[in-house]
């Protein structure tokens, strides 16, 4: 490695290391695939030809792509055009080559002409060339558009005010699988299959119905887990809530047959946490993805013998698969201290991305704490030869808030790591893979309810020796943003700074503000609307808590962000300013987060540097400060612009 090269500090060669996602292949030509990686500086579609192992970016955007599909014949490239991050675009579409040289300038050809932008709800490419449109706006709910072959325009089968989307397409293009939350719930769908019209028309007529919430007690989910891939074939894999997790089973749509699958290892123990699964080319097995504790592995399962076998994958996080035609299963793996690459289960490496493997960091220990709703699970990382502590920590909170933290590659923990802190990143009640009650106990008192974990936690934390009381950082991104901003507020006494990204601040204008997917989930999560249960907006939103809060706080926003909205953050910080409570406010030109390499390292510099600025008596990081005395430097006139801005607003 060159001089120049080694000056750059581990926390950010990991940022600037180039990575890749799981390929994803074209149905009819399995050797045509897509993937986004970093490689560029900025996130982006890559086209990859396996049988020549050539590669081609397929979008440059200053902003960033990452949402994009092949067509089941490995023809055409589908990739979603958004405004600067703001998730509000259309579909456009290139082919898998690319443009000839002597073809047309411009931008690639929009994909299915008439349709008007809005926010993605899910898109299905048959095999004859049949198109499904899911689109979500403001005003008109969710609809879906149908676009036969030949046909010169899309034509709308469906329409709802509530949050629905486009499930699967069955293999021969006849059956149309909807997710949607009718019944008002988003946080538990149900399906709904149709038969799609042969000609010009948008009448569809139903096939079956799974609703497990209309008219039941207890509510439970159903999700669209994708149709067998083969022509006439009815059976739909399901993922269900039935037994209090997420299981899979077979639906034949056509009989209405519901085959459940026992799912026991070879010592025919039951396995815990949360399943799902696909199909296998063959439609004669399944790959079997299982989650518990943070961590996940991979199974086959014959569905004619009932055998279940366990994939060879190393501990840690598999953080997607695909079964290929070959037999063999692809999958992206990590843990907390090796980066990520996509392997196989033939024990190759099948693509890693170009340039330097990032630095490691340091491994995680799980640690399960006694807390008010059951036992709360935490995962710990220790600054690597610091001894025993008590650290500077940083409790870096996940955000969902339907999502959980989990033992995989990260690099912002791991820059946290590098300057010395403790991190502690917190599974809190709402948090998925510990069972349906877990997470749905979200719903009780929203935020509160999972800062009473995240409290639980902190206090182990201390009791224990591994962190300092005087120097814990409260610290996370969008719901866990949030509930950085509304701990500051109800838990004033227990941390020392806050430091919050794309939040949600004020909640009552975020709902106005926000799209319309996450208006249906605040809905259900609240048990109304702000009109219609005040009281509960109120308790839950930070805003209401501003003047409780005693210790500086960092702000991060995206100015495009439609999920945690710019407007109602700059009423938070508004009120801050006239309280005189300090705090740093940094807006960037995006939405919710960023994709460009450059503008995350700039970010987490910003909040390293107010942290160290701010955290009393703290001599956190001095072993970087060789290192990172020019960057440091660079980021001068940057910091006094921010605290320019959180001064002015």
């Amino acid at each position: 490695m060159s001089e120049e090269k080694s000056a750059v500090p581990a926390w950010e060669q990991r940022f600037r290391a180039a990575r890749v996602s799981l390929p994803d292949w074209a149905e009819d030509a399995p050797e045509r695939a897509l993937y986004v990686s970093n490689a560029s500086g900025t996130y982006e579609v890559y086209a990859w030809d396996r049988a020549t192992d050539t590669h081609r970016r397929v979008t440059d955007r200053p902003n960033g792509t990452t949402d994009a599909e092949l067509s089941p014949d490995g023809q055409w490239i589908w990739w979603f055009d958004d405004k600067d991050g703001d998730e509000f675009g259309i579909w456009r579409r290139q082919p898998f080559a690319g443009r000839p040289a002597d073809g047309p300038a411009g931008p690639d050809e929009e994909a299915v002409p008439g349709l008007a932008p809005s926010y993605d709800a899910g898109l299905a490419l048959g095999r004859d060339g049949t198109v499904v449109v899911g689109r979500s706006t403001d005003d008109g709910g969710t609809t879906l558009h149908l676009r036969r072959p030949g046909a010169d325009r899309a034509v709308e089968i469906y329409r709802h005010a509530e949050y629905g989307g486009v499930g699967d397409l069955s293999h021969d293009g006849t059956l149309l699988a909807i997710d949607h939350t009718e019944h008002g719930d988003a946080m538990h769908g149900a399906i709904r299959v149709v038969r799609l019209p042969v000609d010009g028309s948008g009448e569809v007529s139903t096939v079956a119905e799974l609703d497990e919430v209309t008219g039941c007690d207890e509510p439970r989910g159903v999700a669209c887990l994708g149709f067998a891939p083969l022509d006439g074939d009815t059976r739909l894999l399901v993922a269900h809530q039935r037994t209090g997790r997420w299981e899979p089973m077979i639906w034949d749509v056509a009989t209405g047959t519901e085959t459940a699958l026992v799912l026991r290892d070879e010592q025919g123990r039951e396995l815990p946490g949360d399943l799902s699964a696909q199909w296998r080319p063959d439609a004669r097995s399944l790959l079997i993805e299982h989650e518990y504790e943070a961590r996940s592995e991979l199974f086959s399962y014959a569905l004619d013998e009932g055998v279940l076998t366990r994939l060879d994958t190393p501990r840690g996080t598999v953080g997607g698969a695909t079964p290929r035609p070959d037999g063999t299963v692809e999958f992206l793996w990590s843990s907390a201290a090796e980066p990520s690459a996509v392997r196989s289960t033939a024990g190759t490496v099948v693509l890693r991305a170009p340039g330097a493997v990032p630095p490691g960091s340091v491994p995680v220990e799980d640690v399960w704490v006694d807390g008010p709703g059951g036992r709360v699970h935490a995962l710990v990382q220790r600054p690597a030869g610091a001894g025993d502590g008590p650290f500077p920590t940083v409790f870096e909170v996940h955000g969902g808030p339907t999502h959980h933290d989990s033992d995989s590659f990260a690099a912002g923990p791991a820059a946290w790591l590098d300057h010395g802190f403790a991190v502690v990143r917190v599974n809190y009640r709402g948090s998925t893979g510990y069972g349906q009650a877990w997470t749905d106990a979200l719903r009780e008192r929203v935020g509160l309810i999972e800062l009473e974990d995240i409290a639980a936690v902190r206090a182990w934390a201390v009791a224990s020796g591994l962190a300092d009381p005087a120097r814990l950082v409260l610290s996370g991104g969008s719901w866990g943003g949030y509930l950085t901003l509304l701990g500051l507020g109800t838990q004033p006494e227990l941390w020392s700074l806050g430091v919050a990204a794309v939040p949600v601040a004020d909640y009552l204008t975020a709902y106005e503000d926000e799209m319309e997917a996450l208006k249906a989930i605040d809905r259900t999560l609240f048990g109304g609307t702000p009109e219609e249960v005040p009281e509960r907006w109120t308790a839950s939103s930070p805003l209401t808590y501003v003047e409780q809060v005693r210790v500086p706080v960092y702000i991060s926003a995206g100015v495009n962000d439609p999920r945690c909205p710019i407007k109602q953050i700059d009423n938070y910080v508004e009120r801050l300013e006239r309280l005189g409570k300090p705090h740093e406010v940094y807006r960037y030109d995006a939405g919710h987060g960023s994709l460009v390499v450059d503008e995350r390292i700039k970010q987490l510099r910003l909040e390293i540097e107010f942290v160290r600025r701010h955290l009393a008596g703290s001599t956190v990081g001095e072993n970087q400060a060789g290192t990172e005395k020019q960057g440091t430097e660079k980021q001068g006139a940057e910091k006094q612009g921010a605290e320019k801005q959180g001064a002015e607003k």
